[in-house]
């Protein structure tokens, strides 16, 4: 495989903690990866400045794997990721622990397998077409647009179609961006003076921006849940397995509002992860054009001038490098935050009870003792079975019970949506000033990226 000359793409300048702080609350963007001092990319295990609550990031793949696993049930999610969410998905399965996780885990696994791609992959290409007729009106007619936007609007008519068996009104789908982008910069979890002073769940009150974003987002929700609420209606999909789920004990079903905060997190997270990693691949490709060429190579002899069917997808094996490589540079899911219940100690260090337990994929994909050239994109340390990488040091998708049901449904639609754009249309950066990655609750950079489109054939 040859590539240009080794690539950086954009990540934060490392600072110690001290100064690391200033620049991130003098910059006001709320963004944690700023936060990130050098060291946090050599220890494996350490404080992240000085708290109140104390803040340990742990890069050690062993402790990381026994902290997600969680044996005692003594880490679960953090305080504040649970009070940042609560406005947006309610008490569902991404915010809950222990025997609840548990009772709403098993009314839901039955939607799980709707999530199957053999049985939403005809959905991903109607939804994949209908996105390149855009684009080839973009293309004729010179029109600037939001990369970030774009892939929001395309991942989220994906989960739409499967989850709710109908397309997303792309009005629909502009508003619940945009009201995502204001949850995202606002939420009281990047909140930095809030995480450095208050005590362990205070339980931030949230902006009314906030809230307000939340509320537009939940009735659109909503507005989708009652198609399947009508008993006339006839469906077979992740929603309808969801309606009809039923607790052991009680026989009760989810309420609307439970319903609303169940879809809520296959509807959101479903697109917004994916839409993360996609935004970063199509602006490294824009870099790449030597990469391109092998690319569409690749997918000429693969699939050649037809459709891009469920079967090319494994015999694609670059594409789902790029994917892998960019997946492992700017994971979704920067950090997966916890809180210790009680005093613990998890290897050699000692938490006490309260404190802030971090595993950032982030640091664990671009540490020195686990990936060669940590920052470069290097897409060929995924095409051997001998990669590069550390057991454990590789979690875009998290790690133990928690682990995302999704990934493959995310790792099908991202290699067909890359083998059905990059061969058709040119990606053109038009953004003139420098992109900076920003960890909120997904990777994204920190001001939109624009483009304009041009066909490669």
């Amino acid at each position: 495989m040859t590539t240009d000359k080794p690539y950086c793409p954009p990540k934060p300048y490392s600072l110690w903690a001290v100064p690391a702080l200033f620049r991130t609350l003098w910059r006001g963007e709320g963004n944690l990866l700023e936060l990130l001092p050098a060291a946090a990319y050599k220890f494996k295990v350490g404080n992240l400045g000085i708290s109140r609550r104390s803040t340990v990031l742990f890069n050690d793949p062993e402790l990381v794997s026994h902290i997600l696993r969680d044996p005692d049930e003594i880490f679960p999610k953090s305080d504040l990721m649970v009070s940042a969410v609560e406005p947006l998905i309610g008490q569902s399965i991404f915010v809950t622990d222990g025997e609840k996780w548990r009772k709403q885990r098993a009314m839901v696994d039955p939607a799980f397998s709707m999530m199957r791609i053999s049985h939403a992959f005809n959905q991903m290409q109607a939804a994949v077409h209908d996105h390149e007729i855009e684009l080839e009106r973009r293309a004729q007619t010179g029109e600037e647009f939001s990369l970030d936007q774009a892939m929001g609007q395309l991942t989220a008519d994906i989960i739409c179609r499967a989850v709710f068996s109908t397309s997303l009104d792309s009005n629909i789908a502009h508003d619940v961006f945009e009201d995502f982008n204001i949850f995202e910069r606002h939420v009281a979890q990047t909140d930095i003076m809030h995480m450095i002073t208050a005590p362990a769940w205070s339980n931030p009150p949230q902006k009314p921006e906030v809230l307000d974003a939340c509320a537009r987002i939940r009735q659109h929700l909503g507005t989708l849940v009652d198609t399947h609420l009508d008993p006339n209606s006839n469906y077979n999909d992740i929603a309808s397995e969801v309606v009809a789920a039923r607790d052991k004990e009680t026989n009760q079903p989810f309420t609307r509002d439970e319903l609303i905060d169940q879809l809520g997190v296959f509807f959101l997270a479903g697109h917004e992860t994916t839409a993360s990693v996609l935004t970063w691949v199509f602006y490294i490709l824009a870099a790449q054009p030597n990469l391109v060429k092998q690319l569409r190579n690749e997918i000429d002899n693969v699939v050649g001038t037809g459709e891009v069917e469920f079967a090319h997808i494994k015999r694609l094996p670059l594409v789902r490098a790029v994917f892998r490589e960019t997946l492992r540079l700017y994971p979704p899911i920067t950090f997966i935050p916890r809180v210790a219940l009680r005093n613990a100690k998890v290897g050699p260090r000692k938490l006490r009870r309260g404190a802030l337990v971090m595993i950032a994929p982030w640091t664990l994909h671009r540490h020195k003792l686990y990936w060669k050239d940590p920052h470069i994109f290097r897409p060929e340390r995924f095409l051997s079975e001998l990669a590069d990488q550390i057991p454990g040091a590789y979690i875009p998708f998290g790690q133990g019970n928690h682990t995302c049901v999704g990934a493959g449904f995310a790792q099908a639609e991202s290699a067909l949506i890359i083998s059905k754009l990059i061969r058709r249309f040119d990606f053109v950066m038009t953004n003139t000033e420098p992109v900076r990655p920003a960890a909120r609750l997904t990777t994204r950079p920190v001001k939109q990226i624009t483009y304009k489109v041009k066909y490669h054939r």
